[in-house]
């Protein structure tokens, strides 16, 4: 690819394998004309979306085990799409979104690899209303709370686009952010939960992270 180099890798994610191209590392950087810039993404975090992170996987984990028949679903910053690829796959009604400029390429080219359906996708900046997103029953992301911000902008993206009875999910390595963003959803209404997770398939079975639980009503978990 002009610009930039990328590889297939293959991850196995409950009973399937998925294959997905991804970035070949965390050096790459094309922005010819300068639309990563006017978005606020600097070159150290141009490469970021492209990578297949241990939260990543565990949210893909989770999704293939959770109870997802007649949910809307929302997931933030898919990047190459993992967790809306396992959803499709199980017949989920899920829109991925994400403000890279490439992301929404890579989705549909992983789809296509998986001979999935195109995923429903929206570009979306945290901080900017997109009314006609609408509203979802459960909103869904990994690692997204990496900067002081992010608690802050995450939690009116909730605010917008959960419905009353609504669950969102987040895989986090251990950021120090979440406590912020675990009050600013509690004065939503919601209550949370925490749960350490593995990857499946390692030897030791040591956490990878973390799923963060917040739920307000009676979705289905």
């Amino acid at each position: 690819m002009p610009g930039y180099s990328t590889s297939i890798s293959t991850v196995d994610i409950g009973a399937h394998s998925y294959r997905l191209r991804m970035l070949t590392d965390l050096q790459q950087y094309a922005d010819p004309d300068g639309h990563s810039a006017r978005l606020g993404i600097s070159s150290a975090q141009w490469p970021l979306f492209g990578h297949l992170w241990p939260s990543g996987r565990l949210l893909a984990q989770v999704m293939a085990r959770t109870e997802v028949a007649g949910l809307r679903i929302l997931e933030i910053g898919c990047g190459i799409g993992l967790s809306s690829l396992v959803l499709q796959r199980r017949g989920a009604d899920v829109v991925a979104s994400d403000m890279h400029p490439l992301a929404e390429g890579f989705l549909a080219y992983n789809a296509a690899l998986n001979a999935l359906d195109a995923v429903h996708y929206r570009h979306m900046r945290w901080d900017e209303p997109l009314a006609s997103l609408g509203h979802f029953d459960m909103i869904i992301a990994s690692d997204v709370l990496y900067e002081r911000g992010h608690a802050v902008t995450l939690a009116g993206v909730v605010a917008r686009h959960a419905r009353p009875d609504a669950v969102v999910m987040l895989t986090d390595p251990g950021r120090g952010h979440s406590a912020a963003f675990g009050r600013l959803l509690d004065a939503q209404g919601f209550t949370s939960s925490e749960e350490r997770l593995a990857l499946d398939g390692d030897l030791d079975m040591a956490p990878r992270g973390r799923l963060l639980r917040y739920q307000r009503g009676t979705v289905a978990s």
